[in-house]
């Protein structure tokens, strides 16, 4: 059940929205959106410094990072997804003006990180096996596993903190997550730094040394959101730590309820794009390469209409609090035309510049994958756009806590139509590497239309 099906029936929404409100709302989108899109941009920051650092001892400790972010985030993904449900419970409570509320969902956030951290810690810990299991050399899934032993400790304070994003965002105040993040990019570049290399008197610990240091700096982002929440306006008028010890397990039950369809969703679709990676390590090495190529491209986009989407969470979450129908169709619209605009013309310069990005990464020599880049560059315009429109669709559908019908989507789009499309065009009609990135494109387009039909039937439900 969603929570849809607890609002009052409002009266039914004029056929034309005044533009104020339409202007008013896309201003309150992007007060949200922007802090939330560049903090999943510093992400991305921190993961690249930690890979240019790493570069510096060699080809396979690169290929051991890679393997090892592999293993890695198949945990985080599980727990972020849960997290995730903090956001839209806390929305819904401020909405409807409920601070005890907003303490309960936070609460239980942090302790379902809690409970679920030790089976989550399992992956990377054992990370070796894994990677052995999967072919993988015995050289480099040494590797890897040194640096998930570093890695695997930070999965906690990285939820938490998660967790404490989600509550700020719900009160429309995301700007202290971006000053964390801001504030760790450097902090995580000077401790990989001085632990992957042994600088200024440090201990050289090599891959361990960087894992480490990516957890002390979780460690860090937690503490100095757990300190924001306490002690600055408007957090600390909400008392979000008052009787943490107490578990509540209603609500903890509506939190696995919410999140446990989100974590699947996220699964299948880095399951999928893990699997298209395969398919073109079947292809050639050239196709792997312009594939991964073009997925960094893809994923660095990806941010801004996944920071898009959280804003739309929190928006049509807090219309739900208040029962408002009208708000709700408002808030999930524009922030899906707002991906789709911003996507679009991202797009435009994907294509305009796709030559210059594949040499950009490749150099003139590797003449082959740079035009092979480039050609996936181009499929995937459409690709591009369905993946901004999904995102954000789907953070507006958890503002109403329907992640389940979701769920089913993801897997009909992604696996039935996505993948399935993707091994026949790349082999059975010869298309290679091209043929997987349509399939892709097709699996996604097909997600991302019915997430708007799910969106538009369940806001006019509530206007009815």
């Amino acid at each position: 059940m969603t929570c849809i099906d607890k609002v009052e029936p409002a009266a039914p929404a004029a056929v034309a929205v005044p533009r104020n409100l339409l202007t008013a709302e896309l201003a309150e989108t992007l007060k949200l959106a922007v802090p939330l899109a560049l903090t999943q941009l510093g992400q991305i920051a921190m993961m690249t410094t930690d890979l240019a650092f790493i570069g510096r001892l060699g080809s396979e400790s690169v290929a051991a990072a890679a393997l090892a972010h592999t293993v890695y985030f198949v945990s985080f993904t599980i727990g972020m997804g849960m997290m995730s449900a903090v956001s839209p419970l806390a929305a819904q409570a401020f909405g409807a003006r409920n601070p005890h509320m907003m303490r309960r969902a936070l609460r239980v956030g942090l302790w379902a990180g809690f409970f679920m951290v030790l089976p989550l810690m399992a992956l990377p810990f054992h990370g070796e096996r894994i990677l052995l299991a999967l072919g993988q050399t015995p050289a480099t899934a040494h590797l890897a596993q040194q640096y998930l032993s570093g890695l695997g400790w930070g999965i906690l304070p990285a939820l938490w903190f998660i967790a404490l994003r989600g509550f700020m965002s719900a009160v429309n105040r995301p700007e202290p997550v971006l000053w964390i993040t801001l504030a760790a990019i450097p902090a995580n570049a000077l401790l990989v730094y001085l632990l992957l290399y042994g600088k200024w008197g440090m201990p050289e610990l090599g891959m361990f040394g960087a894992g480490l240091a990516t957890t002390l700096v979780n460690l860090g982002t937690f503490l100095a959101g757990v300190w924001f929440a306490a002690r600055r306006r408007p957090f600390r008028k909400y008392h979000v730590f008052a009787r943490v010890w107490r578990i509540d397990w209603p609500l903890m039950g509506k939190l696995v309820a919410v999140g446990a369809p989100i974590s699947l969703s996220f699964l299948l679709e880095y399951g999928l794009f893990g699997a298209a990676g395969l398919l073109m390590g079947l292809i050639s090495t050239t196709a792997l390469a312009a594939h991964q190529i073009a997925l960094q491209i893809a994923a660095i986009l990806f941010m801004v209409p996944f920071g898009i989407s959280m804003a739309a969470t929190v928006r049509v979450g807090q219309a739900v609090g208040r029962r408002d129908a009208d708000q709700v169709r408002r808030a999930g619209y524009v922030a899906v035309a707002l991906s789709g605009i911003f996507m679009s013309v991202m797009t435009l310069a994907v294509i305009l510049a796709r030559f210059e990005i594949a040499e950009l990464f490749l150099g003139e020599a590797s003449d082959t994958t740079a035009q092979l880049t480039a050609a996936l560059l181009m499929i995937g315009a459409t690709f591009f756009i369905a993946d901004g429109v999904q995102t954000t669709t789907a953070g507006a559908l958890r503002g109403m806590n329907d992640t389940q019908v979701p769920l089913l989507f993801a897997t009909i789009s992604y696996w039935l139509i996505g993948f399935a499309s993707a091994c026949a065009l790349a082999f059975l009609i010869r298309l290679g590497a091209a043929g997987v990135w349509i399939g892709l494109s097709l699996g996604t387009a097909v997600y991302a239309t019915l997430l708007i039909l799910r969106f538009r039937l369940l806001a006019s439900r509530m206007a009815a």
